[in-house]
């Protein structure tokens, strides 16, 4: 077996800034807020300690009532277990600890037949391993790499996506590690360093490869590729898929685009900036906390994730026990969070949602200039949902405008009416109708450049260059 690569964190020669020009986030990074963590810790043991003896009480309950069910008919002592249990369950999911989830694909079905799958890192860094998902089939698919947000989960976080992909495709995906975990001497990260490691990463897979980002990544992966066209590398990608992400935050308003344009950096340092505490091997280090990403994301639509576990609960009293578990599911990748890097926040916030420098074309690399108008070889594909309220329509179709250099038929786009952010890379509209023409695209790259790949079973019409005219480049 091959050993496993290790990637070092590409170092550029720095370049002189022009008058009126900056070097990419300039801020001291010097502020934080030292209560964020003891108060977590203090708040979230105190729920842990309260639910973990409520759920103590309604076992306890339950082992009383299976010992002397007080006589009444069975229809009601059924009952009367369900709603115990089902008490006890939700108290549990309450005080729960979520570790980083394991991705736990261990087959899927390719032409009507179960075949293995094997998880191997095949590249890593202190900040992040890249895992290849092998499998036991011969097949001539076409690389993708996924690469995976870095905004508060973890990458298994795109499971469906992955197992849907590795029907068709030969799968890779950068898997992230919380900053809480990664020492000191690592080294600090930024946007600068993302990039840099998507395009070593795509080296890494090699010749010949495609490119997937969901939503966060979509900046510093078209950012990544267009380093590749201007150094004229071998690796530039075949084709770049764009889902549900950030290129123009003009295009269109969000909850998170308002919430950046209407608050200073200083004003996300000095609130959602802490320090990871002793006994992590990150400790020292600043960070975005996990548990104030959450509380964001359950803050954008908490009546929706209230009815989820009132259904839960309602779920497993009428018996509907399947559809209980799969919620639960849910919520055990949904609260499993990750610390992101202080700097790399406060960089995409600078950079991305309050100055688009990629889309008001002043976004660097180690100071030097990023261009994806000249990226030439690599077609691309956006897709949008259009009930997305995170990275609403329009954000990621910004991509046709940048990318001048391609011609109209290497330009796709599609947009999901029935999906929400999350139902573009996950869900049946994933699985039936995204996936399929994420699938076409890719091979028509791929017989753009003279490549042929096994026929796909899923194909799906998808249409060329961009229907609007507000995206159109000409």
């Amino acid at each position: 077996m091959p050993a496993t690569k290790p990637i070092q964190l590409e170092s550029r020669d720095p370049v002189e800034i022009q008058p009126g020009e900056t070097d990419r986030f300039t801020h001291a990074l010097s502020g934080f807020n030292s209560f964020l963590y003891p108060f977590h810790s203090a708040t979230y043991g105190f729920q842990q300690a309260t639910f973990t003896a409520w759920a103590r009480a309604f076992r306890w309950w339950e082992t009383c009532f299976d010992a002397e069910p007080l006589g009444a008919p069975l229809p009601y002592q059924t009952l009367t277990r369900d709603i115990l249990a089902a008490n006890r369950e939700i108290c549990e999911l309450m005080a729960k600890d979520y570790g980083k989830p394991s991705f736990e694909i261990e087959e899927v079905v390719i032409d009507g037949e179960p075949v293995k799958v094997t998880e191997r890192v095949v590249a890593q860094s202190p900040f992040c391993n890249l895992l290849h998902f092998q499998r036991k089939v011969k097949r001539n698919d076409p690389k993708v790499l996924i690469v995976a947000p870095l905004s508060g989960h973890f990458a298994t976080l795109l499971r469906p996506t992955v197992k849907r992909m590795l029907e068709e495709h030969d799968v890779y995906i950068t898997d992230w590690n919380s900053a809480r975990d990664v020492p000191l001497e690592a080294g600090d990260f930024g946007v600068d360093h993302y990039v840099s490691h998507v395009k070593q990463f795509l080296e890494v897979v090699g010749p010949e490869a495609s490119v997937l980002a969901v939503c966060q990544p979509v900046v510093p992966v078209l950012a990544a590729v267009s380093l590749l066209a201007q150094e004229e590398s071998p690796h530039q990608p075949v084709a770049m898929v764009l889902m549900g992400g950030p290129v123009d935050t003009e295009a269109a308003t969000s909850e998170v685009t308002e919430l950046a344009e209407g608050n200073e950096i200083e004003f996300f340092e000095n609130n959602l900036i802490g320090v990871v505490p002793p006994g992590f091997p990150g400790a020292g280090r600043k960070v975005f906390p996990g548990f104030v990403a959450l509380g964001s994301f359950l803050a954008m639509n908490p009546g929706r994730h209230v009815k989820s576990y009132m259904q839960i609960w309602n779920d497993r009293i009428q018996g509907r026990h399947a559809a209980a578990d799969k919620k639960v599911r849910f919520y055990d990748e949904y609260n499993a969070v990750l610390d992101n890097y202080g700097r790399f926040y406060l960089e995409t916030v600078q950079e991305v949602f309050k100055d688009e420098d990629l889309a008001k074309g002043k976004m660097r690399h180690f100071g030097y200039l990023i261009e994806p108008a000249l990226i030439k070889k690599t077609a691309l594909m956006t897709v949008e949902g259009a009930r997305d309220d995170i990275s609403p329509p329009g954000q990621t179709t910004a991509a046709h405008i940048l990318c001048s250099g391609l011609k109209p038929e290497q330009k796709f786009h599609y947009l999901e009416e029935e999906a929400g952010h999350y139902g573009i890379f996950s869900g049946r509209k994933w699985r039936n109708k995204v996936a399929p023409r994420i699938t076409t695209f890719l091979r028509k790259a791929a017989e753009q450049r003279g490549l042929s790949y096994q026929p796909s079973t899923s194909q799906a019409e998808i249409a060329t260059y961009c229907l609007s005219p507000e995206v159109s480049p000409e």
